[in-house]
């Protein structure tokens, strides 16, 4: 039987690769308090060039499906911390639009930036978060952020174009950002679950309309988002979060973080080699 072009077996094989994917990602989230984007993303990418959907379709399907989990998850997360007094809405009214508009560009840019560009996106910036992740020391910069607002509002628009060409949520790039002007972490943390909805919307929209006429595409996406693989990775990550959360409590957090920089390093690098 075939399904828009796919075998049953084919569909069936993407399915399992989505729950893994899911398994891997939610179980990571919680061990580390990563995103799940910044494992979804080349697990997928992954998945879909071994069933052989071509290098510049897999990418931004990856990215675009990403966006799209982070929704949901973040609106979750968002909730949880505002109850807990760690949602800063002073710094969400100052770097809310910008992190939006950064965000639409960069889904729009995938119009216009091919596979290869958004793998080396990708792969140079995890490999920077990867130094970050191992070198013990946060880096600061300053005491305070930025006294011009306009300032604020470009660091914002810079996170929100690379997030959402990454399909990473808020914590990623913000979390680091705000430490190294010694914002506390707990409303950084906080308020990056808020900023990761301002990058998924328009990120998501952005990737959309960038992919309406795109060739290769899984059966049932829109645009560039697989309406299928977002179903299908969301809950599993959900469920599987608060495993990595328990591991956490038995497990030494710093050799968690080194051995995942060394994971993320090795993928950046293999990503990066997939670029050229």
């Amino acid at each position: 039987m075939d399904f828009d072009g796919f075998s049953t077996v084919l569909i069936i094989e993407l399915v399992i690769g989505l729950l893994a994917t899911g398994v891997v990602a939610g179980i990571l989230a919680g061990l580390l308090g990563v995103g799940g984007g910044i494992v979804i993303v080349p697990v997928l990418f992954w998945i879909m060039t071994t069933l052989h959907f071509a290098a510049e379709v897999a990418m931004p399907i990856a990215v675009a499906t990403s966006l799209a989990t982070i929704i949901p998850t973040s609106i979750s997360s968002t909730r949880a911390h505002r109850k807990r007094g760690s949602v800063d809405f002073n710094l969400l009214k100052l770097w809310g639009p910008g992190v939006a508009v950064g965000a639409l560009i960069g889904g729009l840019l995938s119009h216009v930036i091919d596979g290869e560009g958004l793998l080396f996106i990708f792969g140079f910036i995890a490999l920077a978060v990867s130094i970050n992740m191992a070198i013990p020391k946060t880096l600061v910069l300053s005491g305070h952020l930025p006294e011009n607002p306009w300032i604020n509002r470009a660091i914002a628009a810079v996170i929100g174009v690379f997030s959402s060409l990454m399909g990473i949520g808020g914590g990623t790039l913000s979390v680091p950002t705000l430490s190294a002007f010694s914002f506390p972490i707990h409303r950084a943390v906080g308020t990056a679950a808020a900023i990761g909805l301002l990058i998924a919307v328009p990120g998501v929209l952005g990737f959309i309309w960038s992919g309406l006429d795109a060739a290769g595409r899984p059966p049932l996406s829109l645009g560039y988002v697989s309406v299928p693989a977002a179903i299908v990775i969301f809950p599993v990550t959900f469920l599987c979060a608060p495993i990595g959360a328990k591991l956490a409590h038995s497990l030494n957090q710093r050799y968690l973080k080194l051995a995942f920089a060394v994971f993320l390093a090795i993928t950046a690098i293999k990503m990066l080699s997939s670029a050229f």
